[in-house]
């Protein structure tokens, strides 16, 4: 595997903790536990609904987390079976794994947060540029909250505009519900991850499946949670 910029400092999000921590240290307890939190400890935890943006916001900011780090620890794990908490030693390879993690996180901002706002917007009357409005605000919150982070790498910056210029550009009527807002996070992974690239070439297809199954538990979540004309009405426009 190569040694490349890693999570030094992660801490996998539940519904309290948003976003990985600016500096916090890898542990593969914190992992788990994060793990354990969104599962409720073995059983399936009933999704919070989202009636407002503060809501909204806690939902896009802890599946983002969650489908990022579970994907990306899940991938570096498969590969390296037994040796993987040695990995997690070396300093080179944990710095490589903090940038992987913090540029999979915004993959995955991105694509749940398109969907949401695909989402409100079919679920409601509002005219898009209200749906608009209200993702530019949950997504620029999230982003300004979370900074740039220390050992996130020189590229974090550029990539975090990018994903305010999608969610600013969105055609939301156009978002379908289903598996087409999910086009950053599952070729982010392939990208990012450290590993050799000789492995993630033959691994692409495989990766690559296994971060979008991993966004249909999520959808399914917001079907059910999603009171889109609260959420509107709460942000103040007009449905």
């Amino acid at each position: 595997m190569r040694r490349p910029p890693a999570s030094s400092d992660v801490t996998l999000p539940s519904e309290e903790v948003p976003a990985p921590r600016r500096g916090a240290r890898f542990t593969l307890e914190g992992v788990l536990g994060v793990v354990r939190d969104y599962l409720g400890l073995g059983r399936r935890r009933r999704a919070e609904a989202v009636t407002d943006p503060a809501s909204l916001r806690r939902f896009i900011e802890t599946r983002a987390s969650y489908v990022a780090q579970t994907s990306l620890y899940g991938y570096l794990r498969t590969r390296a079976g037994l040796r993987y908490p040695e990995l997690f030693d070396d300093d080179p390879f944990v710095a490589s794994v903090n940038i992987a993690k913090w540029q999979m996180w915004l993959a995955c901002l991105s694509d749940v947060s398109v969907y949401a706002g695909g989402m409100v917007a079919r679920a409601s009357d509002a005219p898009p540029q209200a749906v608009g409005q209200l993702m530019r605000d949950v997504v620029a919150s999230i982003l300004a909250d979370t900074g740039v982070p220390d050992n996130a790498g020189p590229d974090y910056k550029a990539t975090a505009d990018r994903v305010l210029e999608r969610v600013a550009s969105c055609d939301w009527a156009a978002v379908a519900d289903g598996e087409a807002a999910f086009t950053e996070s599952p070729p982010a992974l392939v990208r990012w991850a450290p590993i050799v690239d000789e492995l993630k070439e033959a691994d692409e297809p495989i990766v690559v499946n296994s971060v979008r199954f991993r966004w249909k538990e999520v959808r399914d979540d917001l079907r059910r949670s999603l009171h889109a004309e609260a959420v509107l009405l709460s942000a103040g426009a007009k449905v």
